[in-house]
């Protein structure tokens, strides 16, 4: 198999004309435009379920779009969210194929320098081969993939399965290995999910200097504004197409979002009215057709005929008039709708609502002398890097595991809500047996906690009310549903009991910017007490003034 072309300076790395792709039932991607050329770098954003994964894969080659083109020059990298796994492969296996890809471009230059002809050779043809051998520097590559590695916190034993790794130590392994190749397009599906501070660091010096073209599905603001030289909106605005803005800044894009959904709404509200107004002219009209208006039975019959016939035309025109101004303005999106949390249960005391003292789990983690407590109404940010411990003490806090040591106390009648980095979604969406849809999952789910005492039933809080996804999505069985939506769904269980504890494990992963920038808002404005722990920088800057647990201190 020839290796496939590679790219020239200035050359086009992707275009993408009137693509359009849907599942069965579900229309996703509609006469989409998309062309990405060396040096740019395109965020793609927007609601979960709107197709941004969807449209990376189509862009990788692995989706064939149902309508239009598209067209790849030079090399391909991708790492998406689901990294299939073959019987055998190691880390050894990625890292071996990483250094192929690019010292194929040293053999390359050496045969278009073996047959070079130097009287009447191509020397365009050779300074390419040149300028490409040095742009891999495939005499580096194995430093490259190292320093990756070791900068993104991802295992380096080569003998080691992939099969064995967490998806987050999979994910940094393919990323690593990828960022070593320096392909002409890269394509990343959300690339800081599964990293700490020092590895979105390292990301970002090597996507702001990338010479090819990236497409980036990203709920990351800081990265927005760090690295992208334009974003892709897949929310539908006013017309249902996704819009382009070349604004590279984070709040210049959601400036003009947030312009544009006023106006849709405030066009969507207008046109309610005039629906609402041409209704009551009409039954207004045609109510003036009931005898009670007509001259009595036996007296000028055929002027009663004549004058309802004016009648009926009268509010014929009427009609036409009206239907003629009209325009059809879709549904706006819907907002996050964050219920109103108790601060504490109706029997408390005082004291902390959690208290968790001198925690201890082998391996994982070790608080000797330290306390957590969780007092009500208070704010409490947990930090550090990977594997220093904070999912395991969010996971101490609401009592999912035992402890070796230390204590843990919850006050009587106190309600948690956990978002834990795999939550219930992602649970009943797992292969084998049945998926039940959203709706019966979060049923399933509220019988829980009512079987183990953890729900009033009279506080109970409805996914529908909750705007985090819409009816059609609850209808829908959870395996449908996308890594997002099912984030969403997770979120809406961790609301459901109207805790008084709110616990959240990485909660911007996977959900869309404008859902983060609301959830962040929620949050900071809660009665209920809020513990977070989170890699995100910008929700980290966002949650600055709250107390701080750094656990790799």
């Amino acid at each position: 198999m020839s290796a496939p072309p590679t790219s020239r300076p200035g050359e086009v790395q992707l275009v993408a004309e009137s693509v359009t792709f849907g599942y069965p039932g579900r229309p996703v991607l509609d006469r989409l435009d998309l062309t990405v050329g060396p040096g740019d770098r395109v965020g793609l954003v927007g609601e979960n379920g709107a197709g941004k994964s969807t449209l990376l894969g189509v862009l990788a080659g692995r989706l064939h779009p149902q309508g239009g083109a598209v067209r790849r020059q030079g090399t391909l990298a991708v790492v998406e969210q689901d990294l299939a796994v073959s019987e055998g492969d190691t880390i050894g296996t990625l890292v071996e194929a990483t250094g192929a890809a690019t010292r194929a471009a040293a053999a390359d230059l050496q045969a278009v320098i073996d047959a070079f002809d130097h009287e009447g050779g191509d020397v365009a043809a050779l300074s390419a081969a040149i300028a490409r051998y040095e742009h891999l520097a495939a005499w580096d590559v194995d430093r490259r993939v190292d320093e990756s590695l070791s900068r993104l916190r991802a295992p380096r034993d080569r003998d080691r399965p992939l099969a064995e790794l967490s998806v987050g130590e999979r994910y940094r392994v393919r990323l690593a290995c990828r960022l070593a190749e320096r392909a002409d397009l890269l394509l990343l599906d959300e690339p800081t999910n599964h990293l700490d501070t020092g590895g979105v660091e390292h990301l970002t010096a090597q996507l702001r200097g990338w010479a090819g073209g990236l497409v980036i599905v990203t709920h990351d603001r800081r990265l927005l504004d760090d690295v992208m030289t334009a974003i892709l909106d897949m929310d539908p605005s006013m017309d249902g197409r996704p819009v382009l803005y070349g604004a590279a800044r984070y709040a210049d894009y959601r400036f003009a979002r947030d312009q544009m959904l006023r106006r849709w709404r405030a066009r969507y509200r207008a046109e309610r009215k005039r629906a609402r107004v041409l209704a009551q002219r009409l039954d207004a009209s045609y109510e003036g057709l009931s005898d009670e208006w007509r001259p009595p039975k036996g007296s000028h019959a055929h002027r009663r005929a004549t004058r309802a016939r004016q009648h009926v035309k009268a509010a014929d025109r009427l009609v036409q008039r009206l239907e003629a101004q009209a325009v059809e303005v879709p549904v706006p999106p819907p907002a996050l709708q964050f219920p109103d949390l108790p601060s504490v249960p109706t029997d408390y005391t005082g004291g902390p609502l959690v208290d968790l003292r001198g925690a201890r789990v082998a391996g994982r983690l070790d608080l000797p002398g330290r306390r957590v407590d969780v007092m009500p109404a208070s704010r409490l940010l947990v930090t550090g890097p990977n594997g220093a411990g904070k999912s395991t003490l969010l996971a101490a806090l609401v009592g999912s595991l035992v402890l070796d040591r230390g204590t843990r106390t919850v006050a009587p009648g106190v309600r948690l809500g956990v978002l834990a980095q795999e939550g219930p979604g992602e649970r009943a969406a797992a292969p084998g047996g049945a998926s039940p849809t959203a709706f019966d999952a979060y049923a399933r789910h509220a019988l829980d906690l009512l079987e183990a005492g953890a729900l009033d039933p009279d506080a109970l809080v409805p996914v529908a009310a909750l705007g985090l996804l819409t009816e059609e999505d609850l209808e829908r069985p959870l395996r449908e549903l996308s890594v997002g939506q099912r984030r969403r769904f997770d979120l809406a269980c961790a609301l459901l009991a109207a805790p008084h504890v709110l616990v959240l494990d990485e909660p911007t992963n996977h959900l869309s910017v404008g859902l983060v920038d609301d959830l962040t808002v929620a949050l900071r404005a809660t009665s209920a007490a809020v513990v977070v722990a989170t890699h995100d920088r910008q929700l980290r800057a966002d949650l600055a003034d709250w107390p701080q647990l750094d656990l790799g201190t």
